[in-house]
């Protein structure tokens, strides 16, 4: 693939351009930004030396464990949209990594839950730290008025990006039944 090519994949095709070139920058300066997170995290996700998978696996844990929830490899497979077999896989290789541990479900005994290991938190923590402090230094430096602007832009735009989406019913399931 030419290079010119390559530099400019994340640039957006316009179905109709923006009326204004203000808006046109504001557009492109999102895509940007949203091409940056995902080179950022792709070199996070090598640099860890994990599968795609592996990383995303990672990732659920440890927000389910921060946010108290308990998780097991049915809940990953759902997560992650990979059969039983596929979790299986993926799961032994983080066990095997030290990134995850396996331990008795406190009500079910048939069943596991996976809990992120110390190491596992430092590692994607560190993966994204580079990202967050860029943002976060940045943001700092505006305006509370600027700020609020930001923030307002970018959830009325998650908000139209979302509209006729079904709703999900919790974190894992969606209704489409709406």
């Amino acid at each position: 693939m030419p290079l010119t090519v390559v530099r400019r994949e994340h640039v957006h095709l316009y179905a109709h351009e923006p009326r204004s070139e203000a808006a046109k920058t504001a557009v492109d300066a999102l895509l940007r930004l949203q091409h940056a997170e995902e080179q950022k995290i792709e070199s996070a996700r090598i640099e860890s030396d994990l599968t795609k998978n592996e990383f995303l696996a990672v990732r659920y844990m440890l927000q389910a464990h921060r946010d108290g929830r308990i998780m097991g490899p049915k809940d990953l497979a759902v997560m992650l949209a990979v059969s039983n077999a596929s979790v299986t896989k993926i799961v032994d290789a983080l066990v095997g990594k030290e990134l995850l541990v396996r331990t008795a479900h406190p009500s079910d005994r048939r069943a596991q839950v996976l809990e992120p290991t110390d190491r596992a938190a430092e590692q994607i923590d560190a993966s994204y730290a580079g990202f967050h402090e860029a943002v976060v230094e940045v943001l700092d430096h505006l305006s509370d008025a600027d700020n609020a602007v930001l923030a307002a832009s970018l959830t009325k735009i998650v908000d139209a990006l979302a509209a006729g989406t079904p709703a999900p019913v919790d974190e894992y399931t969606v209704d489409d039944h709406d």
